[in-house]
Order: structure tokens, then C-alpha cells, then sequence
């Protein structure tokens, strides 16, 4: 092998482009020369390259000689157009767009190193504008909140670092001005926010020497609920069966707030229902027709949906006027939602209509000119029409009917669905020459459709000579330095405002080969072809020529060489016998099995062999599809193991779908390059199915076709047809026809479906393999509405007044009233008669129904049953039942009523029960109050039936207190005792036993005290209480006295405490200090003495401490 030293590659600066620096006159910083090995016969032909920069005073050369051998052919590769470069800086071609911050197509020049944002900022020698990693968020802050302050969250990524301005409502800020602003990085933090003075529109400007950018607006406001005026309301009278509105009235608030109404006392909330309604728009209640239930006094409650604040209103006192009652009248609707409704796409509509009227009003809903979204539901007796996840084909006309026997009335509002502005199409990052044109378009969707604004550095950008603006296009012709800077586009609508940003350089660089350098050393064999890359970087764009020697190239008949952009591409053929060389024999490659069938999960090696001259070194590599394997990011499923110099095996473990393909096997010498394929089928369970259609829909059925399922080389054994509802635990298999579905099938009918439901449909196959993955999910639609099939279980009587007859169910779930107009007949008949007497109860949410009668007794018995029905008709009735009316209230009082004083905190009050009354107690109440106070005062106490006694505890010490006792059931209360009285117990003696004395003889102690005299108000001492312990332990062991003295055992060694106590009929009184007294059987010890002197065996003195007196502790 003869090693060509004559090719030289080199790069030198010149002060003309025609001149050439030799190959042997070294340049300091010039490339090392470049030699090229050739396997051939042929004659020397040296061709020679050169490049010669286009820019004004700068010029840059690069050479190389070359011995290589004729072409008989010739491919031109060479392109006129503008190149892009996907990434340069590995040295390949592309015409793919790079981009940095978006994917719109943009003017690039090819002198740009770097093809993402990511790669551009991974180097920190590179300077670039501003980018927004986090912008700020609408912020609602409780004025009642504990932290005080707000901070509203800016960061950007640059080189160099930004630094952060803030504007409010479009001004910028002074963070000097105003004591309370601070800046941390980007973040912009208000202490001790006021809205007067804080809340508004925020936008956060980042800045560095590149440019800057606005982020979005931001909102601050405020979240508080003022207290409603203390002023008396009025009260409402109105006739019976008249319809009445009570208006709230709420008080100033921020933002939103939720309405109820409390009847007569807290937390006795207003039940609404088809009579009964509390818009949430205006947050009046309104009663379609007034019954004597309803007299009362009615309370406006609001609650703050952030703060979770409630405050109530003054009480509405509503009475009956005496002048007769309301005749019956036509509906008039009182509550409807606006003539035009605007909704953003994707949130959920409420729309109002409430009527009143006599008899009350029903309430239906239509589209006009369509039919309402599936998804809808009605809700509060069909008061409101909620839509869900609107969208534009939501939007319409609607139209709410009230209707009763006396007319109807109607209300007609348009629903408007507008969407934000969405970006289609943003900016990308550019570098451009100086003199190119800039055409930059942004594009967004929307409804209403948006406009376009572009920003400058954060400025309004404005028409000029050299600029345009029209609908979403930038364009500047002629671009120079001062047009570079960090642009933004503004999509906006009425609704909303979107910003993208970009960065325009302006690129002016001498050219330079330092980031694209030749090999020093390229091995090729015979009738190879050869790629020379000449990659200059500059900018203006570089105008590139070649040189051989000190000529230029030109193409002959032994020499064709091409210009791709900036490669040089040489094709070697037949050299001259003179030609000096050294043959290498082609590299050979077998890769074996060449095709093989496996399934999931199973493992294969691939065994690739290669026949190669011993002398020249040998690499393997793998390919699946064409693309290299990433051993590393595989998962653990591919390995090459390399046993031998001259052979590689891939292996690949538990096998999947994806692995299936063409593998290929590289090799590449130092001389020349083989590869070889096989082919790897994998089978495997089912792909999912295609789109599920669903064809045709009955009340309880749904016709679905779809498209097969990829068999991953396994036949399709059968299908699986699933369904889910809002009423389903997840998808479930459902009943189809025919019963089984065979893989040759791509339709079936589903069967067993509930009416008027919403279901999604998908499809699962299934092959001997296994069970693939399902298809996506059918659009949601609603089978048919049907006559209700399911009656109200749990039938049975309630407690109620006398004569009321309380019949209560179980509610039917929705997923079984079948359709719209759902409610509740219910039948009742005394018992043992024919005829049944029906009510309608319109709630579908209803449980419970009141009948009242005057003429009823009580606990008559009836039978009762409850049906359901719907807009399409009647459904079954549940079972009968007997139930008894309710009882009356007790009507006898409870005797032999006494109260006997227990302690100085409790009294026991006790009676007998009623033997004889109308209704039977559930229970005893028992009410107390002081002498000095009005009966009206009196505190209640409650018992169970069997009880005859209670212990009232926590009275006042040495009290006179009254005490009745009356019976109740759920018909009312029973007529009251006759009164008794009784006192508590004085208090005990508040003085502590003083003056402890003590002696010890063995294991006893005598103890004395000086006796406890009580004050006038306190009970007589009737003993006292010596409570003794060891020390460490709890449990106290006590000695009763009625004298001022005791003899207390010391049997175990250890230290005792002891405590003395006076006692009398109202209690223990307060303990005496403690004493500490060790056990001691050595002789006698007086509570005088402070030490004892005893000799031991070995005449030894030994102190002792014997007692110490201590504070009172609790025991």
C-alpha cells in the first residue's frame, strides 16, 4: 500500500481569493495535511479545490491533493436552492427546517451551528434572547387571607441573564414608589395588597441585551362578602296558591357566590323542587304557588365560592292573607336565562326557567330548528338546562315552555359558544444575512375570528418603508443589524389574547473551517464512491471555488467532480497501470436465519459473519428498519455479544410487536463498508380495532360496525363488544346479536341496553395468542326513550303530624327512569276499601310524600303502593303495602314528677310513665330553668321512651331550679307536667386542712390538723379524706375520718405522698399542701424532727430527710 503524502488539506487566510498557499508553506492554524489511501492500476490524477470567501476584505482557503482514478459516470448532486441544515455540526445534509421555539418555516442560513432551542442554550458561550419558562397566572386573593401577600411568578431563559420589569394596566411599575413592591428574580410580590390600590391587568417584561419579551396579562382581583344590611325586611303576605318571589338582596362581593334559603331556623335549608326554586343568577326564591306549609320567616344565605365565607340575611317573614284564596291562573315565567347566552367552548352552561303559576307550572325545554346535545341534563324539577363540555355545534336557539291547565307560556335566547384564540402556526428563532428578506406568519384559530399585533422588544411594532403587517405576516425587506431583536406576534379576540415570540439575528462572520475539518487519513477500495465534505461557516452566505494545484478544477474524461452545496463528491474508477497500489480483497458478510416466525415474548440470536482481510480492523453495526439500535434505550431487549474477532450476534429477548422487521448487519473495515438483512416476523395478540360507527339506535339496542383489527399473523378468532355509561363501574361486556362475534366479522348489535341512557361503545379482538388492545371509544349517544320499566322499592310510612298519612321510597336512579318527564304516582286506600286515590309527584328525585286529611284518626292503616311514569307513559307499581297514619301528639303528662338534689353541680329528676294517652311517647323532655328566670329560658333535656329518670348535670351550686317534664313522638309534644322544684347543693368548704402534723412509730403514721370551718355559703364539713400513695405510683388509697386526726399504714419501703381533704354534701373540698414521708421501721420520727441519728453495726452516722411539705397536686 503506497501512502499518498502528496495530498495536503490545509486552510489559510489570504488577502485575495485567487490567491493559493502551496501545500508544504505551513500556516500557523492551518489544518494538518489530509492523505488518502487508493486500491487501484490506475494513472495519478491530482485534482486540487479551493474556496474563496465572498465577503469584503475577507478571504479563506481550503486545499487538498488528491491521486485518484477515472470515472466512466457521473450523478450531479450539486443544488441551486438554499440549504437547511437539520445539523450541521455532524456533517450531514438536510432540507428540513430547523426550528427553536415553534414549527413554522422560516429563512435560515446555513452558518447557523445549532437546530433547537435545547442545543442553543446548552451552550453558554452563545448569547440569546429571552424565552418564558413560566409566565404569570390570574391570581384571586381573599382579603381576609392570613399571608398578606401576593407574588405574582415571572421567569424567562437567556444569555446573558435577564433582568425583569412588571407593568400594571400597560404602565410599568416603580418598585421604588411604593414601600410594599419587591422583586425576587422574576417574581414580583405585593405586601399587604389592597384592590383599590393593586388589583388590575400585570404583564412581566424580560429583558437582556438581545431583546425583550411581554408575557401575558394577568389578573389580580379580589375575593371578599360583605355583611348583608342590618335593616328589618318587610314581610311578604300573600293569598293562598298565589305565586310569590323573596328577593335577597346580596350583599357586595367578589367573584361568584352560591345561593340558598333557610326556612324558619339554621340549618333548615329550603328543598327545592318543581314548586320551590332559588336562581342562582339572581338568588331570589321562588314559590310557583303558596301553601300554608310554606308561612314562615325566610333567610338569605350567601357563600363566597374562594373564600368559603357565608354570612345571612336578615329574616323574610312570608303570611297568608285572610281575604280567600288565589283561583287558578296561566303561567308567567319569572326567572329565564339572558336573550343571549356566550359560552367558552369546553366549559358548562346553565341556562334558567322558572314559572309561576296555579297550578304549578312544568317546565320543557327545545332547540329550534335542532334537537338538544344528548349530553344535556335537566336539572331542579327542569328548571335548568345544563350543557356540559359545549361546543360550537351547541350553539342555537332555545326555548323553554311553562305549561299548566290554565295556558302556557314560553321564552326564546339564543346560545353563543366562542373559543380563545389558539395557535395553528407560531414563530421560530432566525438568523439571517444581512440584505436577505424576513417573512414571519403567525396563525391562530378562533371564535370570534382573531386579529394580529406584533411586538418589538416588548413595543407596539409599526409600519415603515421596509416593513409590513397583514393578517398575521411580518414582513421586512432588507434586513439590517437594527432590525435585530426578540419579536412577538399577538393573536386576540374579545375573549382572550395569545403571544408567541421569536428572535431575529443578523449574522456577519468571516468564513472559518474550524467546526468542519477533513480526516488526515481516508481508505477507500476500488470502485468506491467518496464524499469530501467543504463546510464553511460565515456569513454573507460564502461563495465557494476549487482548485488542483494552482488550477482550477474542471471536469474531463478521466476526472468528473460534483458540488453538492459545499461537498465535493469524487467517484474513483480505473486507474493507469503506472499507478502505484496495494490490492485488498472486498470484505465478505452472512447474516443468518435469514427470515424467521416468532411469537411475543420468545427470544432470537442473529448471527452475523463476516470473511475479511486479517490486517485491517473490523467493527459491527446493527440496524432495525434502517435506524441504528440504541442498545441502551431498548429496555433490556437487545445485546450484542461479540465472541469472535470476525463475527457479532445480536440477541433479542422477550420479543414484541415492534421488533418486528428488516435487521441489518454492518460492517466497516478501515477499506470498505458490506451489510446484509434478515427478516424477523413477530405474531402477537390483535391490534385494536379501527373506528366503532354506530348505525342505528333503539331503546335498547345499537347497531355498531367497525373496521378489522390488525391480526399481527395470527387470524382473528373473534371480537368482544364493550359499553360504558355514566352509570357503569369502567366498560363491560355487553349482550350482543349474534351472541358470539367471529373474527370475520365487522358489525354487531348491541342488545340489553337501558332507555334513554348515554353509552360509549369500543371493540376488543381476540386471537389464539391473545387479547389485543381495545379500540377507541364510539361517540357517547342516547338510546330511545321507553315507557319506565323499574318501580320504587323500600315502600313504607314515616313519622308525621296528626292526620297526615307519610308515604316514603326509594328513588329510581336515573339510569332507569327511561326518559324525560320522570316522576312518582302515588296510590293510596284505607285499608279494606276499593277505590285508590292517586297523587302525582313530578320530582324524579322525590322520596317522600305527604298526605293530610282532617278527617283521618290517627294510626288508621292504609295500603299503599307507588308507581312511576314518564313522557311516554305509566310504569308498573311497586308492591302494596300497609302503613298506619300518623299518631297524635301524647295527650297525658307525665306523673309523680320529683326532683331530688345530688350534688352541688346535679339534681335527679324522675316520674312515671303515661298509662293511658292518644299518641305513644317516643320519649321525655325535661325543662329546667333558675327561679329568678322565665319559664321561657328553660334548657331541654331529651330521653329515650323506656327512661323514667335523668341526672342534670352542670347546674349552679346552692340554686333554686324549676323542672317540668313532658312526653313527644313525631306528631308533637304531649302537655307538660305540673312543676317542681328543687336546690343544689351548697358548695364544699373551699378551705384546705393547714397545719399538718405527723409521727412515725414503725409502719404507721399518726397524722392531725387543725380542723376546716366553712364559710356561710358553703355546706358543713362532715369529715375529711386522707388520700396516701407511694411515690410513682397513680392510684391513691383513701381513709375517711370525722375527726381531725387519722392513723395512716406505711407497709412497703419508699417514699409516700399524702394529701388531706375535707368533705360534705356538696363534695370533696380543696386538698391540703402534700406531704413526702419515707417508710422508716428504725424508730420514732416527729414531723418537728428533720434528721434521726441512729448507730449502725458499724457505728456509722446516717442523715436522713424525712419529710417535705410540697404544693397541691391534682391526684
Amino acid at each position: 500500500m503506497v501512502k499518498y503524502t502528496e495530498i495536503d488539506l490545509l486552510r489559510a487566510a489570504t488577502q485575495s481569493k485567487s490567491q493559493y498557499t502551496h501545500p508544504s508553506e505551513k500556516v500557523p492554524g492551518c489544518l494538518e495535511p489530509t492523505t488518502f489511501l487508493i486500491d487501484t492500476h490506475l494513472p495519478k490524477i491530482v485534482p486540487m479545490w479551493k474556496y474563496s470567501g465572498a465577503l469584503p476584505n475577507f478571504s479563506t482557503s481550503f486545499a487538498a491533493l488528491l491521486r485518484i482514478k477515472k470515472s466512466s459516470s457521473s450523478s450531479l448532486f450539486g443544488s441551486k436552492n438554499r440549504p437547511r441544515y437539520s445539523n450541521p455540526s455532524l456533517g450531514t445534509l438536510s432540507v428540513s427546517s430547523p426550528s427553536w421555539r415553534g414549527a413554522a418555516q422560516h429563512y435560515y442560513s446555513p452558518i447557523n451551528l445549532y437546530h433547537s432551542s435545547d442545543a442553543f442554550k446548552q451552550d453558554e458561550s452563545v448569547d440569546y434572547g429571552p424565552v418564558f419558562v413560566q409566565e404569570p397566572d390570574d391570581i384571586i386573593f381573599p382579603t381576609d387571607s392570613e399571608e398578606k401577600k401576593v407574588a405574582l411568578n415571572c421567569e424567562a431563559h437567556s444569555n446573558p441573564v435577564p433582568n425583569y420589569r412588571w407593568l400594571r394596566n400597560g404602565t410599568e411599575i416603580d418598585l421604588e414608589s411604593d414601600y410594599r413592591y419587591s422583586l425576587i428574580d422574576g417574581t414580583f410580590i405585593i405586601s399587604n395588597p389592597s384592590e383599590a390600590k393593586d388589583s388590575g391587568h400585570y404583564q412581566c417584561l424580560a429583558v437582556n441585551t438581545l431583546g425583550s419579551i411581554l408575557s401575558r396579562e394577568a389578573i389580580l382581583q379580589f375575593a371578599y362578602l360583605g355583611n348583608f344590611s342590618g335593616r328589618t325586611r318587610s314581610a311578604v303576605s300573600v293569598r293562598e296558591g298565589q305565586g310569590v318571589v323573596l328577593i335577597c338582596s346580596p350583599p357586595p362581593h367578589s367573584p361568584e357566590i352560591i345561593y340558598s334559603w333557610v326556612f324558619n331556623e339554621f340549618p333548615s335549608f329550603v328543598v327545592e323542587d318543581s314548586r320551590r326554586f332559588i336562581s342562582q343568577e339572581t338568588g331570589n326564591l321562588y314559590i310557583s304557588k303558596v301553601q300554608t306549609s310554606d308561612v314562615g320567616s325566610y333567610i338569605c344565605l350567601v357563600k363566597n365560592t374562594v373564600t368559603n365565607a357565608r354570612v345571612l340575611s336578615p329574616p323574610t317573614p312570608l303570611t297568608l292573607r285572610n281575604d280567600g284564596v288565589m283561583g287558578e291562573y296561566e303561567p308567567k315565567i319569572e326567572v329565564h336565562f339572558p336573550f343571549t347566552v356566550t359560552a367558552a367552548k369546553g366549559t358548562t352552561v346553565k341556562m334558567e326557567c322558572f314559572a309561576l303559576g296555579n297550578p304549578v307550572p312544568t317546565i320543557t325545554w327545545m332547540k329550534v330548528n335542532g334537537y338538544i346535545p344528548s349530553k344535556a341534563r335537566l336539572r331542579k324539577s327542569q328548571a335548568v338546562l345544563e350543557i356540559p363540555n359545549v361546543q360550537l355545534d351547541d350553539a342555537g336557539l332555545y326555548e323553554c315552555r311553562a305549561e299548566n291547565s290554565r295556558g302556557k307560556n314560553s321564552f326564546r335566547g339564543q346560545l353563543q359558544v366562542y373559543t380563545y384564540p389558539h395557535w395553528v402556526e407560531k414563530l421560530n428563532d432566525t438568523q439571517l444575512d444581512s440584505g436577505s428578506p424576513l417573512q414571519w406568519e403567525c396563525k391562530a384559530t378562533g371564535k370570534p375570528r382573531p386579529t394580529y399585533r406584533w411586538l418589538k422588544n416588548g413595543v407596539p411594532l409599526l409600519p415603515q418603508n421596509r416593513i409590513e403587517m397583514v393578517n398575521g405576516v411580518l414582513m421586512i425587506h432588507n434586513v439590517n443589524q437594527s432590525d435585530a431583536g426578540m419579536y412577538q406576534c399577538l393573536a386576540e379576540n374579545k375573549y382572550g389574547a395569545i403571544y408567541a415570540s421569536a428572535e431575529l439575528k443578523i449574522l456577519a462572520s468571516a468564513p472559518t473551517f474550524a467546526l468542519n475539518q477533513l480526516k488526515k487519513t481516508i481508505i477507500v477500495t476500488k470502485g468506491q464512491e467518496v464524499v469530501i465534505e467543504c463546510k464553511p461557516q460565515g456569513s454573507p452566505k460564502p461563495t465557494i471555488s476549487w482548485k488542483k494545484g494552482d488550477k482550477a478544477v474542471r471536469e474531463n474524461k478521466r476526472l468528473e467532480v460534483y458540488f453538492i452545496i459545499q461537498t465535493h463528491k469524487i467517484k474513483l474508477f480505473e486507474v493507469a497501470d503506472d499507478t502505484e497500489y496495494t490490492r485488498k480483497k472486498p470484505t465478505r458478510i452472512e447474516l443468518t436465519p435469514k427470515r424467521t416466525e416468532l411469537t411475543v415474548g420468545e427470544s432470537i440470536v442473529l448471527n452475523c459473519k463476516a470473511i475479511h482481510d486479517a490486517s485491517l480492523d473490523i467493527t459491527f453495526y446493527w440496524t432495525l428498519k434502517g435506524q441504528p439500535i440504541d442498545f441502551e434505550k431498548e429496555g433490556g431487549h437487545f445485546e450484542s455479544i461479540r465472541a469472535q474477532a470476525s463475527s457479532a450476534d445480536l440477541m433479542i429477548r422477550n420479543i414484541l410487536l415492534m421488533h418486528a422487521g428488516r435487521y441489518g448487519c454492518r460492517v466497516q473495515t478501515t477499506a470498505d463498508s458490506v451489510s446484509d438483512e434478515a427478516e424477523l416476523l413477530v405474531r402477537g395478540p390483535p391490534g385494536p380495532p379501527g373506528v366503532v360507527i354506530v348505525e342505528e339506535i333503539t331503546e335498547s339496542t345499537a347497531t355498531l360496525s367497525w373496521s378489522p383489527a390488525a391480526d399481527n399473523h395470527s387470524p382473528i378468532s373473534s371480537y368482544n363488544l364493550q359499553a360504558r355509561s355514566p352509570f357503569s363501574l369502567g366498560w363491560q361486556t355487553v349482550k350482543t346479536i349474534p351472541e358470539i362475534i367471529t373474527g370475520d366479522l365487522e358489525s354487531a348489535m348491541a342488545v340489553d341496553l337501558n332507555p334513554w341512557v348515554e353509552y360509549e361503545f369500543r371493540v376488543v379482538a381476540t386471537n389464539p395468542i391473545g387479547t389485543g388492545d381495545p379500540s377507541t371509544p364510539s361517540r357517547m349517544i342516547r338510546t330511545n326513550e321507553a315507557v319506565p320499566k323499574t318501580a320504587p322499592t323500600n315502600v313504607s310510612g314515616r313519622s308525621g303530624r296528626r292526620h297526615e298519612l307519610v308515604i316514603a321510597w326509594e328513588p329510581v336512579s336515573e339510569e332507569f327512569q327511561n326518559g324525560e318527564g320522570f316522576g312518582y304516582i302515588v296510590a293510596f286506600r284505607p285499608n279494606g276499601t276499593r277505590g285508590w286515590k292517586e297523587k302525582m309527584v313530578t320530582s324524579s328525585e322525590a322520596s317522600k310524600f305527604i298526605y293530610r286529611d282532617e278527617s283521618v284518626p290517627p294510626l288508621t292503616p292504609f295500603e299503599v303502593k307507588v308507581g312511576v311514569y314518564n313522557n311516554k307513559g305509566d310504569g308498573p307499581f311497586s308492591q302494596i303495602v300497609v302503613i298506619c297514619s300518623a299518631e297524635g301528639e301524647p295527650s297525658a303528662a307525665p306523673t309523680d314528677v320529683k326532683a331530688t338534689s345530688v350534688s352541688v353541680s346535679e339534681i335527679l329528676v324522675a316520674w312515671k310513665h303515661i298509662k293511658e294517652s292518644l299518641g305513644r311517647p317516643q320519649g321525655f323532655e325535661v325543662g329546667y330553668w333558675k327561679d329568678m328566670e322565665q319559664e321561657d329560658a328553660a334548657e331541654t333535656v331529651k330521653t329515650r321512651a323506656n327512661e323514667s329518670s335523668v341526672i342534670l348535670t352542670g347546674l349552679e351550686g346552692n340554686t333554686l331550679y324549676h323542672f317540668t317534664v313532658r312526653a313527644y313522638n313525631g306528631a308533637g309534644y304531649g302537655p307538660p307536667s305540673p312543676e317542681v322544684r328543687a336546690t343544689t347543693k351548697k358548695s364544699p368548704p373551699s378551705q384546705a386542712p393547714s397545719n399538718l402534723r405527723w409521727e412515725q412509730q414503725g409502719s404507721q403514721l399518726s397524722l392531725g390538723w387543725e380542723p376546716v370551718r366553712p364559710l356561710t355559703n358553703e355546706s358543713d364539713v362532715m369529715g375529711y379524706k386522707v388520700f396516701y400513695r407511694q411515690e410513682g405510683h397513680s392510684n391513691s388509697q383513701v381513709i375517711e375520718t370525722q375527726k381531725p386526726q387519722a392513723i395512716v399504714p406505711l407497709p412497703d419501703a419508699g417514699v409516700y405522698v399524702i394529701e388531706v381533704r375535707a368533705y360534705s354534701e356538696g363534695g370533696d373540698g380543696t386538698a391540703s399542701s402534700q406531704i413526702r414521708v419515707p417508710s422508716y421501721s428504725g424508730g420514732k420520727i416527729t414531723s418537728a424532727q428533720s434528721t434521726l441519728h441512729t448507730v449502725s453495726p458499724s457505728s456509722l452516722s446516717i442523715t436522713l430527710l424525712l419529710a417535705l411539705v410540697i404544693p397541691s397536686t391534682s391526684w
